[in-house]
């Protein structure tokens, strides 16, 4: 096997270990905290022997921090040993237990369902707070204080997706950056590290999730209520009518399911169409928190 080269500069450095947990199947949240954790130690590093070039410094830094090789193995393994109410090794696709009634045993189904419910809230803020901002920065944009409140703003947004990732993390089980993205070089001017966040496509893409997040919420909630209050409202009706023996079912356009509804054998099917409903539900909420987390991921996690 061909020996790698040394990383002369932070950004090689970076690069390598980049490809290296890459190659170890890292998910891209984890990539972000350890570039991160990486990049600030080596800044760090180099600022503390001023004396000596980038090189020199980062020679001695690989023999006491670790190869790139070294610290994405490390990562790896510590991420490994956290416990949390997700699995955290992928199933194999035919031992995974996705039959209709396992969904009931997945964690994943609750935490959806958890998100789902609180996405309308959350959803409503993301947008009032976007749009209040960006109206406001380009109102200000003629007078002094419109720049500093436009950065101010963008920095808030930056906050409130790491907010949100944070919540996706909790609820959706998909690996989210746990830290907020290392400061820039002490040596750059206050300048280039705004234009740094400007140029930065996570800054934009995040806004637009923020804005996204009002229709997706307000999809999620209705899904979420309506599924929920129909197979609980079904079912529960159902057994009611079987204890008491009161029912209360108005179909004058189909008076032989009407009837049929009055006696126990069909009170009996109404319930169980009520608790398979349910199960639906849960499959519907477990499929949308898959796919949120792959949204979350694509346009709050940037490399």
């Amino acid at each position: 096997m061909p020996i790698s080269p040394q990383p002369e500069t932070v950004r090689a450095y970076l690069d390598a270990l980049t490809a290296a947990l890459r190659a170890e199947k890292c998910p891209p949240g984890l990539i972000v905290d350890a570039l991160n954790d990486c990049e600030e130690h080596l800044r760090n590093e180099i600022a503390q022997n001023p004396e000596r070039s980038e090189a020199d410094v980062l020679a001695s830094v690989v023999e006491t921090y670790g190869t790139p090789a070294e610290i994405a193995e490390e990562y790896k393994s510590m991420e490994a040993t956290l416990s949390g109410p997700f699995p955290k090794t992928e199933i194999p696709q035919d031992e995974r237990p996705y039959g209709f009634f396992n969904v009931l045993s997945d964690p994943r189904t609750y935490g959806a369902l958890v998100y789902m419910l609180l996405s309308l809230a959350t959803g409503i803020f993301y947008f009032v707070w976007t749009v209040t901002g960006i109206s406001l920065s380009f109102g200000f944009a003629v007078l002094i204080i419109g720049i500093p409140f436009a950065l101010l703003f963008i920095g808030s947004i930056r906050v409130l997706a790491h907010v949100e990732g944070r919540i996706v993390e909790a609820l959706l089980g998909v690996r989210m950056p746990r830290r907020l993205p290392a400061t820039t070089a002490s040596e750059e001017t206050v300048w280039a590290r705004v234009k740094d966040v400007l140029s930065d496509v996570r800054t934009w893409s995040s806004m637009f999730y923020l804005l996204l997040m009002f229709p997706l919420g307000v999809a999620y909630f209705a899904i979420a209520i309506v599924g929920l209050a129909c197979s609980i409202g079904i079912t529960g009706g159902a057994l009611f009518g079987l204890i008491t023996g009161h029912v209360n079912v108005q179909m004058d356009d189909n008076p032989w399911l009407q009837h049929f509804l009055q006696t126990a054998p069909g009170l009996f099917v109404f319930a169980i169409a009520g608790l398979l409903l349910f199960f639906v539900v849960l499959h519907i909420a477990r499929g949308i928190g898959a796919l949120h987390g792959r949204i979350a991921e694509v346009l709050l996690v940037r490399l």
